[in-house]
């Protein structure tokens, strides 16, 4: 039903506005049309060619035919708009609440296809042929519909904002610039669009890249997440069964405590036990006697006490019995107080290395390292005060202002002999370790190489032991008049890079990153490195070349 609906709105369309018949006409050749639209087509060819033609089939009439509404065409356009007449097309649909609706359509709304800037109206696509079809209208700029076109008519002036004002960054009209924005750098809005296009296109590079890089960190961080709750399980694995290991070590040590306890009491015990009954048969003989002295010394015989006394009286040699002497060590006190103080040591231990335990633990960080400062007021949050050691200073440098400035000389200087120091290279380190983030600036001139170094750097022997940036122990950015140069491990890159006095060192010992920047009015970066510190990190100077070049750490405040 909706598809012969539309056909015969098709039918009853006028063929110049594209709409329903208003007022319809037919004119000789049999073709109809709305009365006012015919009426401007053929008064629009009488002033041009004194001709009347159909717009359709370009039959021509002479002389112009009267234009007669067509009564029953009128009846049949109202009678199908009572059943419908603007349902919607298959290849169309309505316009919803949030949709921009044609402007042209009556009755049910069509969904617009286009708005036009210059006619500021919307079309669906049936109404906008004219534009494709009419050569006036193929003119009109045409944009994708929007319900906000009166936002591209100056309010004062009612006219198309087609000027863009750089002075006031604003949009205005041709009347505009006449007035307000009279001697103000203007352009055409097309124009200022083209310039936004570039930048937006820039933008849009950046976000794009900004996503790639916070996904590569969610990659990061996955993968962090995983490798800690292995790491995790794993360490809980392993401290369980080590903790059940010395739980069964100490129970083993109480168990064998124990037995020994208990057979060094069955021994004593049995021992104790053993000499009592000897000294009880001792004591039972003595009474034996005693009874029998006592027994003579009541006879009235004297020949029967004389002859017997000598043999009662003489007592029997006493077998041999070890002494039972007061204070002996009778009880297992000591035993108590050993395992006591074992106890205590333990746990001194327990304590001392649960510290180190408890801090291995919250070492553990799946966080991603921070951002790397960019301006210099952002590094400067994390200057550090650094100050160069005499007792690591070669001979040939004289360290001046505090010891914060070094120079290379011509003579030895008068240090003492110190294990820390360089005997080979013209090199000094800081005194301070460095860790976490640290920031500072150097300020040199003719030849200096400015390093990073683990202490236990070599002092003595060959160019590769002790020199910095010659081994995996130190890293160093060699200055030059002219150039610039990384080296570690002995491998070097050269660098290009804006040349300054002053150098800048950002180092980020967590995360590993280890940055030099060019410092002038900006900073920009000269050379970065990711690796992995196991150490702490000392700051250090090389002047490997002419007397007189000079390496200075900066009072940064």
């Amino acid at each position: 039903m909706a598809q012969q609906v539309f056909l015969d709105r098709e039918k009853l369309s006028c063929s110049i506005c594209l709409d329903l018949l208003k007022d319809p006409v037919t004119i000789p050749c049999g073709h109809s049309y709305c009365m006012s639209c015919i009426k401007d087509c053929w008064d629009e060819e009488n002033e041009r060619k004194k001709a009347h033609s159909c717009p359709q089939c370009r039959q021509s009439f002479t002389p112009r035919p009267d234009l007669v509404k067509n009564t029953m065409l009128a009846e049949l356009v109202e009678e199908l708009k009572k059943v419908g007449l603007h349902a919607v097309s298959p290849d169309q649909s309505s316009a919803g609440p949030e949709d921009v609706a044609c402007d042209f359509c009556s009755g049910i709304k069509v969904k617009a296809f286009k708005s036009c800037l210059v006619c500021m109206t919307s079309y669906c696509e049936q109404h906008l042929q004219p534009h494709y079809n009419v050569a006036p209208l193929k003119k009109h700029k045409l944009v994708e519909s929007t319900s906000k076109l009166e936002e591209n008519i100056c309010s004062r002036h009612d006219e198309v904002m087609k000027i863009f004002c750089r002075t006031d960054q604003q949009c205005i009209c041709y009347l505009c610039l006449m007035g307000d924005h009279k001697g103000h750098d203007t352009v055409s809005a097309a124009a200022e669009r083209a310039e936004r296009q570039t930048e937006l296109g820039v933008s849009r590079q950046r976000i794009q890249q900004r996503v790639q890089d916070r996904e590569k960190d969610v990659k990061v961080l996955q993968q962090r997440v995983e490798t800690i709750n292995l790491s995790a399980d794993e360490a809980v694995k392993d401290s369980e069964k080590i903790f059940t290991d010395l739980i069964c070590l100490i129970e083993k040590r109480s168990s064998e405590v124990k037995q020994q306890i208990r057979s060094q009491q069955k021994t004593q015990v049995s021992r104790a036990k053993e000499l009592e009954e000897k000294l009880q048969q001792e004591i039972t003989e003595l009474q034996r006697k005693d009874t029998e002295l006592e027994k003579l010394s009541r006879t009235e015989d004297h020949l029967h006490f004389l002859n017997n006394y000598p043999s009662l009286s003489r007592l029997s040699e006493s077998q041999d019995l070890p002494s039972i002497k007061i204070g002996t060590q009778c009880s297992f006190k000591d035993v108590t107080a050993a395992v006591s103080t074992a106890r205590d040591k333990l746990q001194a231990v327990l304590s001392d290395e649960w510290t180190k335990i408890s801090l291995a633990v919250t070492e553990v960080d799946v966080s991603l390292p921070q951002a790397e400062p960019r301006t210099r007021a952002e590094f400067m949050r994390y200057s550090c005060q650094i100050t160069l050691d005499p007792n690591t200073a070669h001979r040939r440098l004289s360290l001046s202002d505090s010891n914060r400035k070094v120079k290379l000389i011509a003579v030895d200087q008068l240090y003492l002999d110190h294990p820390d120091r360089f005997d080979e290279r013209w090199q000094v380190l800081s005194r301070e370790g460095l860790t976490g983030c640290c920031y500072w600036e150097v300020k040199w001139s003719g030849t200096v190489h400015i390093a990073v170094a683990y202490k236990d750097i070599g002092r003595t022997g060959t160019k590769d032991e002790c020199g910095f940036g010659n081994n995996n122990k130190s890293w160093i950015l060699k200055c030059y008049r002219a150039s610039y140069k990384f080296k570690h491990n002995n491998i070097v890159t050269s660098i290009s890079g804006p040349q300054s006095s002053t150098i800048g060192v950002y180092l980020d010992h967590r995360a590993g990153t280890l940055s030099y920047y060019s410092v002038s009015e900006t900073m920009t970066l000269l050379h970065r490195v990711q690796t992995t510190f196991t150490q702490p990190l000392y700051a250090g100077f090389w002047l490997p070349s002419s007397a007189g070049d000079t390496a200075e750490l900066c009072e940064l405040k």
